[in-house]
């Protein structure tokens, strides 16, 4: 098969828009996300594919857990405000309403649904950290339909 149509191939296999979000120590961030797949049942557990170069990345690396903010088909200004990324020093949760818990990652308030997760794996793949993750628990806030996302080509978001 050729490259192209292979990577055409591959675009079209469809992926959620997720928020993940995480605290570590006095920091924390967020960062947009479509790799993210439910992997098992018993126990819970999620796939969750991070850029290499990503610092979020190296906080999962090291345990830190984090929360899966579920967007609605909707919420395509959370798109834009996740989507640019963020510097370590940066606030990435300005101007949006937050509920800060203790010991868990920031929820976005109108985000569709959320679960809190620990990473129990990391494996280097590519050009992307595979984390596999717990699901401790989670909730859904508000109604609606979640994003979902598909690619014209596999060779970019």
């Amino acid at each position: 098969m050729q490259t192209e149509a292979r990577l055409a191939a591959l675009g079209r296999v469809p992926s959620g828009i997720f928020v993940v979000t995480a605290r570590n120590r006095d920091r924390e961030t967020g960062m947009l996300a479509s790799w993210i797949q439910q992997c098992s049942f018993d126990p819970p557990l999620i796939s969750l594919a991070v850029k290499r170069n990503r610092y979020l990345g190296e906080w999962l690396a090291d345990g830190c857990p984090f929360t899966v903010n579920i967007l609605d088909e909707s919420q395509t200004d959370l798109v834009g405000h996740f989507g640019r990324g963020f510097e370590p020093h940066q606030d990435a949760f300005a101007g949006l309403e937050v509920r800060r818990r203790p010991e868990a990652a920031p929820v976005l308030a109108e985000c569709l649904a959320y679960f809190d997760c620990k990473p129990v794996a990391c494996h280097l793949t590519g050009d992307h950290r595979l984390f596999i993750a717990e699901v401790l628990s989670g909730e859904v806030l508000n109604p609606g339909r979640p994003m979902i996302h598909v690619r014209k080509s596999a060779a970019h978001y």
